[in-house]
């Protein structure tokens, strides 16, 4: 079995660090905001004519065959525009730039500008802006709107993982758009933050352990093959490696994930799927309340590849979980479904709308934040 290409935590390997910020490394745990996999997109583009802005978002790190050539020229995994030929007091701006939609509107921590493969034509600055609607605004609404600096104009290197802390204050970002000064070619962008997802849509039962919710992996006992960050993605995986596997244990123990939910609340059931896991999934699993250490659901058998649904009993309010696998093995998705308490709806609706912008905030009536 080999170790795979990447996972939606948006963590890449690919080229070396050139860092703007002191801990680059801080912010790459928290999730991609634009990844593909948990729904980012690109909205719109100045130029893409050798490739396309598309595989930015791309999960995998960028891949290059130094032979592959098209009838544009050389073929490149990553987002290249032509090259400019402004002239002084051209009325077109000098830069290109690509805007994307991220999957779930957040507060974004760092980026990362990723120029693998890219050495005679990357960029040599670029810099990234945010703002925040609601609902599908299109293309022409998001050039129009207003955009908050969220990194100024910075130098890039070459062939490198260029990774900057964001400083700018707490806002709420819905789409980002990434500016290269003047032209050439980027292999990936990652948007890592905290999802901050419309209070509006968390009532009744949901799955309180999801990405786009809020919920996070506070914890790990070991991620050898792939991170646990990608069983909270929405969706079935395609791959073994979408997905958390550990190491093969040669010990008495077992592994285990911990789980931050969006918010307290009251489970209904949990799924535990082993799908894409076949000679390598868990023999059975436990999952508890990892502040309490209640069992929500005793240690049970598990089949591989296939998409397990239990009851869980308890009326406990729970607001983190512990799943526990016997004795090791890859899981490729865990959903926790229940319905948060009234104390951490009111929390999230906070702070929801303390992150809006304020005239957005004001046309949100106070019986519209939960059905």
């Amino acid at each position: 079995m080999t170790r795979p290409a990447g996972n939606h935590s948006g963590a890449s390997h690919a080229g070396t660090s050139h860092s703007g910020a002191s801990h680059p490394a801080e912010f790459r745990g928290l999730p991609d905001l634009a990844a593909r996999p948990l729904g980012g997109t690109v909205v719109w583009t100045t130029d893409d004519f050798f490739a396309s802005a598309h595989n930015l978002i791309n999960p995998e790190p960028a891949g290059h065959d130094p032979a592959s050539f098209n009838a544009r020229g050389k073929v490149y995994d990553g987002w290249e525009s032509r090259r400019r030929r402004d002239q002084p007091g051209a009325d077109q701006p000098a830069w290109d730039e690509v805007i994307l939609r991220l999957a779930v509107p957040g507060v974004v921590r760092g980026v990362l500008i990723d120029t693998s493969h890219f050495t005679g034509n990357y960029p040599p600055y670029a810099s990234v802006e945010a703002t925040t609607l609601l609902g599908y605004p299109s293309a022409e609404q998001l050039r129009a709107a207003t955009w908050t600096p969220l990194l100024a104009k910075s130098e890039l290197a070459g062939d490198s993982e260029n990774s900057f802390a964001i400083f700018a204050a707490d806002q709420l970002s819905s789409h980002v758009r990434l500016r290269i000064y003047p032209d050439g070619g980027v292999a990936r962008f990652r948007v890592h933050g905290e999802p901050v997802p419309d209070p509006r849509f968390l009532g009744g039962r949901v799955d309180l352990a999801a990405t786009l919710h809020g919920g996070r992996i506070t914890g790990c006992s070991n991620r050898f093959y792939s991170a646990p960050a990608n069983v909270l993605a929405p969706g079935r995986s395609q791959v073994m490696s979408d997905g958390w596997e550990n190491a093969r244990r040669r010990d008495d123990g077992n592994d285990w994930i911990e789980v931050e939910l969006a918010g307290a609340g009251v489970l209904h059931s949990v799924v535990i799927d082993t799908s894409r896991f076949v000679g390598n999934a868990p023999g059975a699993a436990m999952l508890s309340d990892a502040d309490t250490g209640e069992q929500l659901l005793p240690r049970t058998a598990l089949t591989p590849d296939t998409e397990h649904r239990f009851k869980i009993g308890s009326s406990a309010t729970v607001r983190r979980v512990r799943l526990d696998v016997y004795p090791d093995g890859g899981i490729s998705r865990l959903r926790v479904l229940g319905e948060l308490g009234t104390a951490a709806r009111d929390e999230l609706a906070r702070r929801w709308l303390a992150l809006l912008p304020e005239q957005l905030a004001a046309g949100i009536a106070a019986d519209e934040l939960f059905d």
